[in-house]
């Protein structure tokens, strides 16, 4: 595992500095995990596929999504059949994903860190022209520094994203040693091992508690008890 050498390091272990907190969006901020299972059981009854539990769901989810599929189907699809799937499963995610409501207790943590001088950002590989209309409706764009959506094609590595975001934020002063990334997926603490990054992840989402745990970074079930833990790691650091 290399970490990129571009990403300011920041202070070394035994210097104070601000905490800084990257959020995920997906299945942390919005829940919208009842929308992706519709979206994902849609995709696969396309191919006569039965429909999945949320618990089946959380304990098959795999990235990249296409090996998550194999899981399923006992093979890779085709990509004949990746493309209707991923058509698929865009259509009716985005139809469902207009009534998913924020996370509990998520605007009122964003408003709190905020609120202490603390700084936020977004990050998400969630389509950038489709994730901030979405932000700005729920009300909460003006907590974060910065907000950032995936750009570029569907299978956009979540570490290569941390990497172009925590480097866009480095003139703020954002150093990887003092973030704390807090997301739904095994996926989001790989990313923050990545670039020297700590990581809390929260049950909320698409993983299954024992799938997180493999992780080995904190695991929480509420995101009162994501805030606490990115606090208590910054410090750590500090120490």
């Amino acid at each position: 595992m290399n970490t990129p050498v571009d990403i300011p390091a920041g202070p070394p272990a035994g210097s104070a500095g601000p905490p800084h907190i990257v959020w995920d969006w997906n299945g942390t901020l919005l829940h919208d995990v009842d929308a992706v299972l519709v979206a994902t059981n849609a995709s696969f009854a396309e191919f006569g596929f039965a429909p999945l539990t949320l618990a089946e769901y959380r304990d098959l989810y795999v990235v990249p999504v296409p090996k998550f599929y194999e899981r399923i189907m006992g093979r890779l699809p085709t990509e004949e059949e990746w493309l209707v799937m991923d058509d698929t499963f865009h259509r009716h995610y985005w139809a469902a994903a207009e009534n998913a409501g924020l996370a509990d207790g998520a605007a009122l943590l964003l408003a709190d860190w905020q609120r202490q001088g603390l700084s936020q950002s977004l990050l998400s590989l969630a389509p950038h022209d489709r994730l901030v209309p979405l932000v700005r409706t729920h009300g909460i764009e003006g907590h974060f520094v910065r907000v950032d959506g995936r750009t570029g094609p569907s299978h956009t590595s979540k570490a290569g994203h941390l990497v172009r975001h925590l480097q866009a934020l480095a003139p703020t002063g954002v150093t990887a040693s003092r973030t704390v990334l807090i997301g739904d997926a095994v996926d989001d603490a790989t990313a923050a091992a990545h670039v020297g990054a700590r990581a809390v992840l929260y049950t909320g989402g698409s993983h299954s508690r024992a799938s997180l745990e493999s992780a080995g970074v904190p695991v929480v079930d509420t995101l009162a008890d994501a805030v606490r833990a990115a606090r208590e790691l910054a410090e750590y650091v500090a120490e």
